[in-house]
Order: C-alpha cells, then structure tokens, then sequence
C-alpha cells in the first residue's frame, strides 16, 4: 500500500447530544486519530441549525485540543443576522475554515425558504471577505433531488463560482462514480480540488438506510456479501473494512487530493482503514 500520500487527510464528525459524548471525543477520540496528522476536522450541523449551539461547543472543545476546526453552516431556518452573529463567534474563535451548505429543514417546519448554498457562500463572502476557507458538497453520484446531471454539476459550479475554495464529497463505494465526476466537473470548468469523502463501514444496516436517504449506492456485491455473513460481525467488519481500504488506496493511487472521512465519531474503523494504507506511519 503507498506509504508517501503527502495529500489531505481530513476527519468528520457531529456533535455529541450528551456532555460525556462531547467529552470523548475531544479526549479519546480526536487523540487517537492524531496519529493521521488531519488538515482539518469538520463539525455537522443539525437540519435547520437545530445543532447551532452543540456544534458551536464541539467546535471550542475541538480547538482547545489544538484541532484545526471547520464547522458546517447553513441557513435552514436561521436569518441573516444569526448567520452574521455566529459568523463573528467563529471568527472571534479564531476559526479560518467552514463547509457551506444548503441545509434542510427539521421535519414538522413546514416547507420554509431554503437559501441555496451558491447564496450562503455569496453572503459569507460580502461580509467576511477571504478571512475563511469555505468548501461546499459535491454528489458524485448526484444529488437526490438534482433535475439532472448536467444541472447538478452546474450548481456545484455556481457555489464554487461564488467564492468556494473547494468540494467534498458525499460517501461513495463505486469509485468509478467519482472519477467520471472530476472529468465532466473539469469539462464544465471546474479548477478546485474535490475531495472524496469516505465512510466507514461500521453498521451495515445504518449504512443501508443513510445511504437510500442521501441518494449513494450500495453496489450489489457488497450487499450480497455483507448478507452471507448473517450474524457473523467480526467478518462483517473485517470484510468492511477491506472494502474501504481498497476504495482508498485506488483514490491515493490516482491522484485524489486528499480523503475526508466520515468517522461517526469512533476512531477504531477510520484507524483501521489507516493502518492498510500506511497512513499514520509516515504522516
């Protein structure tokens, strides 16, 4: 497996609903993925901003552990002068990163007025300037609600057009996906970097229903094979693991400008994922 993958390695998680949660993380978990060297660490943000304040806390909790924090952001349900006021938080907090975001509404809030991400980008632009790096999503195997593929492609243009600085994607296992991706996003003038993002197989049911709800596939050999297993976890786990693995290394090899992982806030998968590919070794 390379050794020498000098790109990007970021980490994904949410913030913790529970106090003891959000400590964790900060003491366990961060410190174990240490060993990776992260860029960054990225931090959710509930539907609507209903996370607004946890997210904010795990962002503090993060930094004063010496991470570099980015937290998501969206408008959802927010106004322009809560955008604003938590804006300046995180610049008082010394953060320089985000990952803009349309954003849903929490359900039971009526239809609402969603802002589109290309316009949340615009508006962190118009008053804060260069001060953050803003990375926006990408769909590699587009979004769920796009009209079509040359139109979902168009508005990963405009957001990027609009002053993002580069893309993540959302998880994907056919790696082909990815790569037709970069060459019709290249085709229609996109020059930044679009990271791949990367999940760790850790509850394949979960995974199962994550993935119908966000539009990724599950390709059929990996369901197949997950189901022979039956309640065998280890091999479960084993087999996910592999799978993960191998994805990573054909995006290493190939030139991907970095993985962003989607750690569910555990770093056992993501460490194990790692050490196959000799990350952490020579980071």
């Amino acid at each position: 497996m390379p050794q020498e993958f000098d790109q990007q390695i970021s980490l994904e998680f949410f913030p913790a609903k529970t106090e003891a949660g959000r400590q964790k993380l900060v003491t366990e978990t961060l410190p174990e993925l240490a060993a990776l060297a992260p860029s960054y660490c990225s931090v959710t943000y509930g539907a609507g901003g209903s996370t607004r304040d946890t997210t904010r806390d795990t962002v503090l909790g993060l930094q004063s552990a010496g991470a570099t924090v980015a937290p998501h952001l969206s408008f959802g349900a927010d106004d322009e002068a809560t955008i604003l006021a938590l804006l300046q938080s995180y610049r008082d907090m010394g953060v320089e990163r985000l990952l803009a975001l349309r954003g849903d509404l929490p359900s039971g809030m009526g239809t609402g007025q969603l802002v589109y991400a290309n316009e949340l980008v615009a508006f962190i632009r118009e008053h804060t300037g260069d001060h953050f790096h803003i990375s926006v999503a990408a769909y590699p195997e587009i979004h769920p609600q796009a009209v079509s593929y040359d139109k979902d492609i168009a508005y990963l243009k405009q957001k990027l057009d609009a002053g993002a600085d580069a893309a993540v994607t959302q998880f994907f296992f056919n790696v082909e996906a990815y790569f037709y991706f970069l060459d019709r996003c290249a085709a229609a003038g996109i020059t930044q970097p679009i990271h791949p993002g990367i999940m760790p197989i850790i509850n394949f049911a979960n995974l199962e229903r994550f993935a119908a709800s966000c539009g990724a596939e599950i390709p059929r050999w990996i369901r197949t094979r997950m189901t022979g297993f039956g309640d065998d976890e280890e091999s479960k786990r084993s087999f996910g693991v592999d799978v993960v693995t191998q994805l990573c290394a054909t995006l290493m090899e190939s030139g991907a400008p970095g993985i962003h992982f989607y750690t569910m806030n555990q770093s056992a998968p993501t460490l194990a994922i790692a050490k196959n590919l000799g990350l952490g070794t020579s980071h």
